[in-house]
């Protein structure tokens, strides 16, 4: 029967032309809270009309591949199922396309009895989803050039890439403090830890996204800054009291609601001081209902970071989760590794009298109103034939050149060595992160199209004889460069690098005679400095793109003039 469907909806996908996806409703500058306390003609209708399991149905964002997938695979089927049945509301977009993402939201949307929310974690642009579209870089370097018109602009090009592909809510931005700089989990996602700067970003961002009609979640509430686990492997905890959270956490959140963000997502993080326990805050009705909607005033959406990550599971099984979910307060669960199963407990959960099905249709109220603001009520289909129109345009691209140019860093250049010339004899030293074997590929053949460059690696398991060799070849060099590749993986236990190559770089510190240029080049991480007091030239990119690699070769030309400065603090000393 699937398989019948999908030949039927094809003929309607070609037809889907007179609405373009460009073309927006008036989106207004109402708050969060004017939008979701509207009384709405077309949202009580639907709310009448649905039955309870449709009900629950609309506070399911399932999940699914942006790319091609075949009638008959079994994953395929199932979400196919749920949608059509009314079992879930949304869907949450993985890794795939242009083309494929966006025939897929149609084809959902056509086999779904109301408009589906569609979504995607878009933090640094729809690249990070969406092959072919404009790659930005991180929040951290966004604050590096200080320029929240920058910010507002990148706003604007991910709310038009996203809607030509038929997305409507971005889970970002991330107005996380990254306050700990051994945070394995957000570090160079979050705008920083000066919070004025933090917030003027993060105002920024929503303005952008939402003046384009795209939902903007600010995430991930109460804070995911200040912990030293990674919420993918295990359960983070957030050592502050309510007055700590007051002043500092919260700040940025209630900026963002003041500012009329339209949904948050509430994070896998336990906040003892707080709950009493070491309930993660998703799952907590003080953090949630208490502290978020009440304390805070908060009337929008709120949703919950996925479902699938290991800090829920260690005391909890799905079921639980599921229904503690929902007894916290959030309106959307986000990501359940078995949506079926989710929307099974809950159902049986109202039907038991353990949840009010008066809580229920405050939720999905909220939703039916975020749809309608978004239009959904009178399209939810897009124009195949716009997207070129749409997604990485030139302009797009310059503005994501800009954002790297203007953002690359000289944290120190304790000896003047930038620039450089190109006729110098430079060893480029790539050391490797265990999870990144091809890191560095990209600029080291920039180097040796710039300058007379050789490279060498040094990864995590190398042996005594490849740093000597590494030695006595930086000693014969006229330059050396160290690049860094320590990014935010999800699952990574440590952003810094190994103690044999922390050892390493110490020893090339001391032993280099004292005017050869040497330069730390982090592509990703800026905390690096902190382990190496000593390192005479030390320049952050925040990434690891591209367009970073272009702006650093072009900062070692002296080609551009710095003029990043960093939105963090250090535990070292800086000149």
């Amino acid at each position: 029967m699937v398989a019948v469907l999908l030949l039927l909806h094809i003929p309607a996908l070609a037809l889907c032309h007179s609405v373009y996806a460009e073309e927006t409703p008036a989106y207004t500058t109402a708050t969060a809270q004017e939008i979701f306390s509207r009384k709405d003609k077309w949202v009580e209708k639907q709310l009448k009309k649905m039955t309870l399991s449709e009900k629950i149905g609309q506070m399911l964002i399932a999940h699914s591949p942006a790319k091609f997938q075949s009638a008959d695979n079994k994953e395929y089927r199932k979400l196919f199922a749920l949608i059509k049945e009314g079992k879930v509301g949304g869907v949450m977009f993985l890794k795939g396309n242009t083309y494929d993402a966006a025939v897929l939201a149609n084809r959902f949307q056509l086999i779904a009895p109301r408009p589906l929310l569609i979504s995607a974690d878009m933090e640094k642009g729809l690249a990070m989803r969406i092959e072919g579209a404009t790659e930005f870089a991180p929040n951290m370097a966004l604050s590096a050039t200080a320029n929240p018109e920058l910010v507002h602009r990148m706003a604007e090009v991910i709310a038009r890439e996203a809607k030509a592909l038929g997305i409507h809510q971005s889970y970002a931005p991330n107005v996380d403090l990254n306050i700990n700089p051994l945070n394995p989990v957000i570090n160079t996602r979050s705008y920083g830890d000066n919070i004025p700067l933090v917030i003027e970003m993060t105002k920024a961002f929503i303005d952008g996204l939402q003046s384009k009609g795209m939902i903007a979640t600010a995430k991930h509430f109460p804070g995911h800054g200040d912990v030293t686990v990674d919420s993918h492997v295990n359960l983070p905890v957030l050592q502050a009291d309510k007055k700590r959270l007051d002043n500092v956490e919260l700040k940025p959140f209630k900026a963002a609601i003041e500012h009329g963000v339209m949904s948050v997502m509430t994070g896998h993080l336990a906040v003892p001081k707080i709950t009493g326990n070491m309930t993660p805050a998703t799952l907590s009705w003080r953090i949630v209902t208490k502290l978020l909607r009440k304390e805070l005033d908060f009337e929008g959406l709120i949703v919950t970071d996925a479902l699938n990550m290991k800090a829920l599971y260690q005391n909890y099984t799905l079921e639980d989760i599921s229904l503690r979910a929902v007894e916290a307060g959030n309106d959307l669960l986000l990501f359940s590794p078995d949506p079926e199963l989710t929307h099974n407990t809950i159902l049986n959960a109202v039907r038991n009298g353990k949840l009010s099905e008066k809580q229920i249709d405050k939720s999905v109220r909220r939703i039916l109103l975020a749809k309608r603001w978004l239009g959904l009520d009178q399209n939810r289909l897009v124009n195949l034939n716009g997207i070129p129109q749409q997604i990485s345009l030139q302009s797009h691209r310059q503005l994501a050149e800009t954002i790297a140019n203007r953002s690359i860093t000289v944290v120190r250049d304790n000896k003047d060595a930038l620039p450089l010339k190109k006729k110098d004899n430079i060893l480029h030293i790539i050391l490797e992160n265990k999870r990144h074997s091809l890191s560095g590929e990209t600029f080291s053949k920039k180097m040796r199209r710039t300058f007379l460059a050789k490279t060498i690696r040094i990864g995590a398991d190398a042996n005594s004889l490849d740093y000597r060799n590494a030695i006595d070849k930086a000693k014969r060099a006229s330059a050396v460069i160290v690049s860094t590749y320590v990014e935010v993986l999800s699952g990574a236990k440590s952003l810094e690098l190994s103690g044999r190559q922390q050892d390493f770089i110490n020893k090339l510190t001391r032993d280099l005679p004292s005017k050869r240029p040497l330069i730390m080049i982090s592509f990703g991480t800026p905390y690096l400095i902190n382990q190496f007091p000593g390192m005479p030239a030390y320049i952050c990119t925040y990434s690891s793109s591209e367009l970073s690699e272009d702006a650093a070769i072009r900062l070692l030309k002296g080609d551009i003039t710095p003029a990043g400065k960093l939105p963090i603090s250090l535990t070292t000393n800086l000149p």
